[in-house]
């Protein structure tokens, strides 16, 4: 449950970067509620679309499963440390405007995180019920507390939420490609 609740805190971190953004963009009050559930279906549904990829993955590299997802955090970890703002600015620039179909594909962009770590969950055997109401859970939270406090502070502290995210992604990564290592169960 420990691994299952630190794949969960991130993604919640970025999340609410992206929901900040929107805040700070100037997201209607209307709207909110739109967006926060376009982030709870997609990045609760997102991780079932990984889990599958992963668990064809888990039996075809069996043993080293555990290495496998240590990698897929890190590389998604490191990824979102080195992701450009502009990039997250173009996101919440682009939830703003868009409807129809458009929205369906910007769902998709906005969840690749989670569906790295439905492949991760695949590989490291998580509770895939509990994992996914919690994830949807976190993203329409958190996507609400972004917009709010997104009105409120700087653009600073977006970035700053994000780079944590990233951060914490790597460590996971890292303590469960050591833990396989060392024999040691998380």
């Amino acid at each position: 449950m420990l691994k299952l609740i630190a794949l969960v805190i991130p993604l919640g971190l970025d999340t609410f970067a992206i929901a900040a953004a929107l805040g700070i963009a100037g997201l209607p009050r209307n709207q909110r509620m739109r967006i926060s559930a376009l982030f709870m279906v997609f990045e609760g549904g997102m991780p079932l679309v990984g889990l599958f990829a992963g668990q064809l993955v888990s039996e075809v590299v069996g043993k080293y499963a555990d290495f496998a997802a240590a990698a897929v955090l890190i590389v998604l970890g490191v990824f979102m440390l080195l992701s450009r703002d502009e990039d997250e600015e173009k996101k919440a620039d682009l939830l703003l405007r868009t409807r129809g179909l458009a929205v369906l594909g910007l769902g998709l962009s906005i969840s690749l995180d989670e569906l790295a770590i439905g492949f991760t969950l695949g590989l490291i055997k998580a509770p895939v019920p509990i994992a996914v109401v919690l994830i949807a859970a976190q993203a329409f939270v958190v996507a609400q507390v972004g917009f709010r406090l997104g009105e409120r502070v700087g653009e600073s502290f977006r970035e700053v939420a994000e780079r944590v995210a990233g951060g914490v992604l790597v460590l996971l990564g890292l303590g469960i490609g050591v833990a396989r290592l060392t024999g040691i169960s998380l």
